[in-house]
């Protein structure tokens, strides 16, 4: 059990001291994995940054989803979940989270462009994985951006989607470090004791922060 998202970053960053030595680019998957990202960059002397990606959700039921999307396009869309789903409604929901998207790279990134990440070690941050195609669709912009190795660090997933996660395949990582696999996962929060849906000013905020220190702002 984690106090809250600073103490799960804490927690995974000293698993991920052995990449301290390599060229580390944080990449945190927003709103969640913001605070876990910025705890592991600080504690490897890493860049950060964050990587866009969105959970497809169904129409009728926003907190379930039929898939991902990144930011650059990269799409997942999980077979049997989207069974029940038209063309047309795929397509008009791809649409409405590329607009959300485009809004928080303009708002929480300040409509910069991603780091470079071709030949890196990327190591993409989130709070947890629960489905894992938001990750996925994110492992698939770093693949097609020629990361040298993509790490996926998370305080908390299921065994079954830990299990499933490393390959040599597009859209699967190199690695994956998961310091808690509760043994009946229900959901990303059940491992926090503080628990909240992040605001974007939180993030900004944790960005400015993050950019005062590191360059000089």
């Amino acid at each position: 059990m984690f106090k809250d998202r600073k103490d799960a970053g804490q927690a995974l960053a000293q698993e991920l001291e052995p990449y301290r030595s390599e060229d580390v680019l944080v990449l945190a998957i927003p709103r969640g994995g913001v605070e876990v990202g910025y705890q592991v960059a600080k504690h490897l002397d890493a860049d950060f940054s964050l990587l866009i990606a969105r959970k497809l959700p169904y129409p009728d039921q926003p907190e379930a989803g039929f898939g991902a999307v990144a930011e650059d396009g990269s799409t997942v869309i999980l077979e049997k979940a989207s069974r029940w789903v038209s063309d047309e409604t795929v397509e008009a929901v791809v649409e409405d989270q590329r607009q959300e998207m485009k809004r928080r790279v303009a708002v929480l990134r300040k409509g910069e462009p991603l780091p470079e990440l071709e030949g890196r070690t990327v190591i993409l941050v989130d709070d947890g994985i629960a489905m894992g195609s938001t990750m996925r669709a994110a492992i698939k912009l770093c693949r097609r951006r020629d990361a040298g190795k993509v790490v996926v660090a998370v305080p908390v997933a299921s065994e079954e989607v830990t299990d499933q996660f490393v390959g040599a395949r597009d859209g699967f990582a190199d690695e994956i470090v998961v310091l808690e696999q509760p043994p009946y996962f229900r959901a990303v929060a059940q491992v926090y004791e503080r628990w909240y849906d992040v605001p974007d000013s939180e993030v900004v905020a944790l960005m400015d922060r993050w950019r005062r220190k590191h360059q000089g702002e």
